[in-house]
Order: structure tokens, then C-alpha cells, then sequence
């Protein structure tokens, strides 16, 4: 693995942290909060945004319109048993979540959920970077490249791993302080 492949490796995990952070609610409505949502629609689980259009009409509330009507009870039964923590309710064509807002202490849980997703991406970050030293001092053992090579590629891969760290510290500060916005 070399340098481009690593640096789009962990442009692709700060991403993935960023999808994360965009599943833990803030008091507002957002239809990313359903993301992880799957439903058991004909025995295979579906994610819920291919079973029905999902829009916020305003900042407290998610309104979720299945493409079949069918589908509703079971899109309900899939909110309710998720880890959302909202309660649907269902007026026989579509289904309303109302975002109630946070309390001080579930934001509290809600900034610690945050800062365990921005240290999983930190840890990804540094197993990449674990495995491109790996390789560069396989490399170098068997003189495909030089001590002073490997230990310029070493310091860059250290600066890469830097940056994205940080860009995962600035993501965290941002979401921290849209959880504890009131």
C-alpha cells in the first residue's frame, strides 16, 4: 500500500465517521437519522430509504411515505425496534416522527456516543498507518528502497495521518457543539 492509497483510504474513513455523526440526532429533524434503519419487507432486510420517500416539513418533525402502502406496518414495527429512540405514529398513509427535544443529560450521552464514533475512525487511521509501515519496512529489509526513502515516506505517512486525525477532531467539535445547542 503506498501513499495515495492510504491518504484515500483514510479520506474515505473520516467519511465514514462523518455518516456516523450524521445518525445521532440533535434536537433537529434529519432524515439521516434513519440511515441505519433496515425493514424485513418479503423476508430480506431493506434499508428504509429504498421502501419510502423520507422528508422533514420542519425542524421537529421526520415524515416517512411509503411507495406501498403495505410496507407501513412493518416500516413502523422497523422505527420502533431500532435504536432511534422515536416513537412513530402512524395516520394510515404515512408515518411521523416527532423529535422531542433533548435533555441535558441525553445530550451528554449523546456527545460521548460521538466522541466513541471519532475515536473508531482514529483508530482506522492509525491501522492504516500501521500497515503502510509494515509494508515500507518490508521494503526496505529486502532493499527495494533506502533507509533515507523509507524514512521520508515514514515521515509523510505520519503528516497524512495527522491531518486526517485532526479533520476527525474538527468533525467531533462541530457535532459536540450541535448536540449541546439549545
Amino acid at each position: 500500500m503506498k501513499l495515495a492509497e492510504a491518504e484515500s483510504t483514510m479520506q474515505k474513513t473520516v467519511e465514514a465517521t462523518q455518516r456516523a455523526f450524521n445518525t445521532i440526532r440533535t434536537g433537529r429533524a434529519n432524515a439521516s437519522l434513519l440511515d441505519k434503519v433496515t425493514v424485513e419487507y418479503y423476508g430480506s432486510p431493506t434499508s428504509l430509504k429504498s421502501l419510502a420517500s423520507i422528508s422533514t416539513p420542519d425542524a421537529t418533525t421526520i415524515l416517512i411515505q411509503p411507495y406501498d402502502r403495505s410496507s407501513l406496518s412493518l416500516i413502523e414495527k422497523a422505527i420502533s425496534m431500532s435504536d432511534v429512540g422515536l416513537t412513530p405514529s402512524n395516520d394510515g398513509s404515512t408515518i411521523r416522527l416527532n423529535i422531542p427535544p433533548l435533555t441535558s443529560d441525553r445530550r451528554k450521552e449523546l456527545v460521548k456516543i460521538a466522541a466513541k464514533y471519532a475515536e473508531e475512525g482514529r483508530v482506522a487511521i492509525r491501522n492504516i498507518r500501521r500497515d503502510v509501515i509494515d509494508t515500507i519496512r518490508k521494503q526496505e529489509k529486502s532493499a527495494e528502497i533506502s533507509e533515507d526513502e523509507s524514512r521520508d515516506q515514514q515521515d509523510k505517512l505520519q503528516k497524512l495521518t495527522n491531518k486526517y486525525t485532526a479533520k476527525i477532531d474538527e468533525l467531533l467539535a462541530e457535532k459536540e457543539k450541535d448536540i449541546t445547542t439549545v
